[in-house]
């Protein structure tokens, strides 16, 4: 019994070099015997050229299962580095939201010439997804949609779903239409197959949880998945079924949508492509700008700091206290900016409910302050004196109140103008907040030590 290779024998025969013809065949031998989780992991942990060599090695319907698998972005790496004969067949064996997908990914004339080298049939669904917008829904479904007639006998609907049954992208929810080709509703294929054969297909169907191609593709995915669908129909303006929306594409578009949201909270942008595979200029470009942004935003603080120079000079012990309350200030906005973005994702806040979440927030930053506050007030009394313990314990009630509302607010702020609640993340308010708890921290100081 062949033992399965190791993934670094594999990776270490790749750097290497396979020149020779003997060295092709060994590196076959290895990668046949690796499951295909291990393959990806391989493929997306080294350059291209080196993915192309292992790919080519690789039995015709593993490598296949192994480029579906992979994510549009290293899709693309990959096709860069194989040859033209090999791309045609792969892009043929595609789904046309995959294809889509794929070619979104590669330069425009590259993606043409793929296009013309499909079958009519093939081109024709192809380019009805490209005809959407990027981020709308209409770029995930499959145009591979088996739809029933409500006027059909249910025999004739089976005939025609086993007619179709290599071809289509899912057959356990149907969409029933009209002599429009407009939804009516959906049918199980459990419930077509337990009814009578000289039934109606109208008569057996059910109430269609359906989207509209131009929706929001995150706002469909997440209305799909709280709903536990199996498929949705999508369709165009008048109602008509141009598509369907699987269970396997709505988890991989709230999986994007995620990473993200999860990136621009931190600071940074999403980049195409595996990490390890990536090039140097790519993870970059994704981390430049917002450190550049940031960066700028900092001189806020340093200008405060400038402005507020000479009341440190009278009471130099405040300099002490500087990252306390800034740090607090920072992670106040941030738990409450994540707590609003994704009640925002999931539906449970909307847009007119602003003055709410600001009274929410309001009362929740005002018990976190008392709290912190209080604690502070208590052991910077005991070291450094009253005087210092009431400046401490008032800027840390006031830090977390304002902190916590600006936190809750920009969400909100973002999704009205049209941008992406995640834009306003958490470095952004960190900055912000610390800035602004600066300036109430020198002004309390000032009143209660009475400094110029």
């Amino acid at each position: 019994m062949t033992q399965p290779a190791d993934v670094a024998s594999v990776t270490n025969l790749l750097e290497r070099g396979t020149a020779s013809e003997q060295e092709l065949r060994r590196l076959a031998d290895l990668a046949a015997t690796l499951p295909t989780s291990e393959l990806l992991y391989v493929l997306r942990s080294v350059p291209s050229n080196q993915a192309a060599i292992l790919y080519r090695v690789l039995d015709k319907d593993t490598a296949l299962d192994v480029f579906e698998d992979l994510a549009p972005a290293d899709q693309a790496d990959l096709i860069h580095a194989l040859r033209s004969s090999e791309i045609a067949d792969l892009i043929e064996d595609l789904d046309p939201d995959d294809r889509a997908q794929l070619f979104d990914q590669l330069p425009a004339s590259v993606a043409d010439r793929l296009m013309r080298g499909l079958d009519p049939e093939e081109r024709r669904m192809t380019t009805a997804v490209l005809g959407y917008p990027r981020d709308s829904i209409g770029r995930y479904m499959s145009p591979e949609v088996v739809t029933l007639h409500e006027g059909s006998p249910v025999r004739e609907a089976l005939a025609r779903v086993r007619g179709r049954i290599d071809h289509a992208e899912t057959i356990y929810l149907l969409p029933v239409v009209n002599d429009s080709r407009q939804l009516r509703g959906v049918v199980g294929l459990r419930r077509l197959l337990a009814t009578e054969p000289d039934a109606l297909v109208g008569s057996i169907m059910r109430e269609a949880s359906s989207a509209p191609a131009v929706a929001r593709r995150e706002d469909v995915a997440r209305r799909f998945l709280a709903d536990k669908l199996l498929a949705m129909p999508i369709v165009d303006d008048e109602q008509r079924v141009v598509g369907i929306l699987t269970f396997d594409d709505a988890v991989a578009i709230m999986e994007e949508e995620d990473a993200e949201d999860a990136a621009r909270s931190g600071g940074a942008e999403t980049f195409a492509g595996s990490y390890l595979a990536a090039p140097i200029w790519r993870i970059v470009r994704s981390r430049i700008v917002w450190l550049l942004v940031l960066g700028v935003s900092a001189i806020l603080t340093v200008q405060v700091l400038e402005l507020y120079e000479a009341r440190l000079e009278q009471v130099v012990v405040l300099a002490l206290f500087i990252p306390l309350l800034t740090g607090t200030g920072g992670n106040t906005g941030n738990q409450a900016a994540t707590t609003v973005t994704r009640a925002l994702a999931v539906g449970e806040v909307r847009v007119r409910d602003l003055p709410r979440v600001v009274w929410r927030e309001l009362r929740v930053g005002a018990v976190l302050g008392t709290v912190l506050g209080a604690v502070g007030f208590g052991l910077a009394s005991l070291v450094y004196g009253l005087p210092i313990g009431l400046v401490i314990g008032l800027t840390l009630l006031s830090v977390c109140t304002m902190s916590a509302v600006v936190g809750g607010l920009m969400p909100l702020v973002a999704r009205k103008v049209g941008a992406d609640p995640a834009v306003f993340s958490n470095p952004f308010i960190s900055t912000f907040c610390d800035a602004t708890g600066l300036v109430i921290y020198f002004s309390i100081a000032a009143a209660v030590l009475n400094l110029a």
